[in-house]
């Protein structure tokens, strides 16, 4: 297995572990291979959820670019309640987990198909 695949089992694990969500593996590989080489950068592969820039990032950047949702609080309620789900003293709120569960939240599983 290479690496991306030994991230992608991870990611998985924290869906199951932390969110207690069974993962759409394939969904998984594609929001993973999506987020580019950010997810072998230690610093870019996670979500800093205590600073809001960073959250505007994942607002902006995935939400509204991406995923082509209309800006609104609707955007950053979902962001928050996803980092509840992740959980907020989790220490590495991994990227790609992050975007899968805001996949499935806002129904835009069709982005990745």
């Amino acid at each position: 297995m290479g690496k991306r695949d030994d991230l992608i089992a991870q990611y998985a694990d924290d869906l199951k572990n932390k969110c207690g969500m069974t993962p759409d593996m394939e969904l998984l590989t594609k929001v993973t291979i999506g987020c580019g080489p950010s997810i072998y950068d230690a610093d870019a592969s996670t979500v800093a959820a205590t600073q809001d820039h960073e959250l505007e990032t994942v607002k902006n950047n995935f939400l509204v670019k991406k995923l082509g949702l209309a800006d609104g609080p609707q955007l950053m309620d979902a962001i928050n309640a996803v980092i509840e789900t992740y959980g907020r003293s989790e220490r590495n709120k991994y990227r790609a987990v992050v975007y899968y569960m805001l996949v499935k939240h806002f129904g835009k599983e069709s982005v990745y198909r």
